[in-house]
């Protein structure tokens, strides 16, 4: 989907590590959040409460999910899944546009 249509947005960023890493919520017509942001350039570490959709819509990057040894590489668009209550680690090579969602468990 390329588009959300009947939503909110929360005016106040979500900003993370000093302003590399910014968001805004978005709430959905039927109640649901997801988040659109970017991420420059760098090295980040992220944490979950809940499980997490993150669809990558453009970028250069690599991921290293939990659990996983090698690190997953990302040229474009991608999508992956983070288990609640899990880590995981991203290393942004170009400036990456992101949507993350937060499905309910």
């Amino acid at each position: 989907m390329s588009q959300f249509n009947q939503v909110s947005v929360q005016k106040e960023a979500n900003i993370y590590y000093d302003g590399q890493v910014t968001s805004r919520t978005v709430i959905l017509e039927n109640g649901e959040k997801v988040t659109l942001g970017i991420m420059l350039p760098g090295s980040y570490e992220f944490g979950t409460d809940g499980p997490e959709i993150m669809e990558i819509l453009s970028g250069d990057l690599k991921v290293l999910l939990p659990g996983e040894e090698s690190w997953m590489e990302i040229q474009g668009q991608a999508t992956f899944h983070v288990p609640a209550k899990a880590s995981f680690k991203l290393e942004i090579r170009k400036v990456t546009d992101y949507c993350c969602s937060y499905p309910s468990a």
